[in-house]
């Protein structure tokens, strides 16, 4: 028996069995295709996506010999929106997350209703990049698109769609559409209304971990699949990844390290002030029954290493290839232990939260001839960690404290980043048994439905083992409190002439 966790990305897709154990019994990953038809167009073919994740699901279920799966869950980027008509079939490319067409629309919804309002129907501060706007870009400039159009899906309800369901969309992922009622846990009728868009060209909405269906016997059949297979509403893929990683109490923190840096915080209620939704911060449904999240984030995140390791160490690349280590490991190995007397501004592209600029830049401040290379390195690491402590300071000014994170993403296998993240937040950082969160949460949400989990809280617990806790040591923690200080400024000082070329 087993449960398998499909994760849809922007570039990629990924399916894994778990067994009881929450141990990996199979995984297949795909990569797609990202288009940019014109500038700041961001789109993805959903055929493609659907062929990719059918192989993947192909292949995990060809190794699942004795272990059939019984139900699924699916984890899905969020924004982005595939038109189908009544016959399912896909009318347009996807629009996604990033795609900067909805920016037009933006003056619409602040004439219409304002940024306060705005955000206390949908917990998402007003920007482009909602799905409604994406919608509106359809409607206003491909009118056959929303006139043809039976519904307006997700990645997690197009899927159910192609698995012969009917579709329906979790309460996190419809969150990240700027049309969902949060509070009243349903689509809005005011923003609707505005946009003049049916509620029935929407997915039926459910909590994380409900029953959506089964998967239609056809599907089943060409799957190779025996017995009836569940599927379950799902999940945003940062919830997800925050209840892979055991995030399933108020004050827990996951903190992801990819290429974005992303730190997503449980909460016990809705917060609606205006510091949240000022500072860019997200409140929407976690996946996990009675709580919410918030995102903060770095789009330059863990990407900064990899900016450095392309530009500047080709002799490390070399010795890696030579000894068959890890590049990292060479780059990362030998950095100062001390908090470095450098600050990085990482805003290398889009800023992410607070700000959300993107027409900041990246700044080094500090340099000297005596300068080492490995100072340098490190205080790589420190300037997108002094943005996520930004970042954490203004939750905590929110009313959103945290008190543990849970490291998981390429970052949590450094031990170095980790330390220092402990020291400058000033909090444990935990590493975890599990691997890849964002399918096994999803899986999660899948055996929770299926198996009608009384103490969802305790299965969590039992499955998700914390392996290690790195303990902040308070004298660099109070050396990094005084030097954010000066980070603090940085941004603030320079974005009106150096970083956006002004007067």
């Amino acid at each position: 028996m087993s449960y398998l966790g499909i994760d849809v990305g922007t570039t990629g897709c990924k399916v894994i069995a778990f067994n009881e154990k929450g141990e990996i019994l199979a995984s297949a990953y795909r990569e797609y295709p990202l288009y940019h038809p014109q500038e700041g167009w961001a789109e993805l073919d959903a055929e493609e996506v659907f062929q990719a994740v059918e192989e993947c699901l192909r292949i995990v279920s060809g190794r699942l010999i004795g272990d059939p799966p019984v139900s699924l869950g699916i984890s899905a980027q969020g924004e982005a929106v595939v038109p189908v008509d009544g016959e399912g079939r896909v009318l347009a490319r996807s629009i996604v997350t990033f795609d900067t067409r909805g920016d037009e629309f933006v003056p619409f919804w602040e004439e219409h209703i304002g940024k306060s309002a705005f955000f206390s129907i949908t917990g998402i501060p007003l920007s482009g990049v909602g799905t409604i706007n994406k919608i509106l870009w359809w409607k206003k400039h491909r009118p056959s698109v929303f006139e043809n159009a039976r519904y307006f899906l997700c990645f997690e309800d197009f899927l159910m769609l192609r698995m012969g369901l009917e579709p329906v969309m979790n309460f996190s992922l419809a969150g990240r559409t700027m049309m969902f009622d949060v509070r009243r846990e349903e689509w809005s009728e005011r923003i609707l209304s505005l946009a003049e868009l049916e509620r029935e060209r929407l997915a039926r909405t459910l909590p994380s971990g409900e029953i959506a269906g089964e998967v239609a016997t056809s599907f089943r059949e060409k799957m190779g699949w025996p017995k009836k297979v569940l599927v379950a509403s799902g999940g945003h893929d940062q919830p997800c990844g925050a209840l892979g990683a055991g995030v399933v109490k108020p004050r827990y923190a996951m903190d992801a390290t990819g290429t974005v840096e992303c730190i997503a915080s449980a909460m016990e209620r809705f917060v609606a002030s205006s510091s949240m939704w000022e500072s860019n911060l997200c409140c929407y449904h976690h996946t996990f029954p009675g709580l919410y999240i918030t995102l903060a984030y770095n789009f330059t995140g863990g990407a900064i290493l990899r900016w450095y390791r392309d530009q500047f160490a080709e002799r490390e690349k070399e010795k890696a290839s030579q000894e068959g280590r890890d590049v990292y490991e060479l780059l990362l190995g030998s950095l100062p232990e001390e908090p470095t007397s450098l600050w990085v501004l990482p805003h290398f592209t889009t800023t992410g939260t607070p700000y959300c600029d993107s027409h900041s830049c990246g700044v080094v401040v500090g340099l000297r001839l005596s300068t080492r290379k490995e100072e340098f390195i490190k205080a790589l690491l420190e300037g997108v960690s002094y943005e996520m402590k930004l970042n954490l300071k203004l939750l905590q000014e929110a009313g959103v404290p945290v008190e543990r994170l849970r490291a998981i993403g390429g970052g949590a296998k450094s031990p170095v980043w980790l330390q220092l993240k402990a020291d400058m937040y000033g909090l444990p950082v935990e590493t975890l048994s599990v691997s890849e969160a964002a399918c096994f949460g999803a899986s999660l949400l899948g055996r929770r439905a299926a198996e009608n989990i009384a103490d969802f809280e305790a299965l969590v617990d039992e499955l998700v083992r914390v392996e290690k806790v790195y303990e902040p040591d308070p004298r660099r923690t109070l050396i990094y409190e005084e030097r954010f200080s000066v980070y603090q400024r940085i941004y603030p000082a320079l974005r009106n002439f150096i970083l956006k070329g002004e007067d």
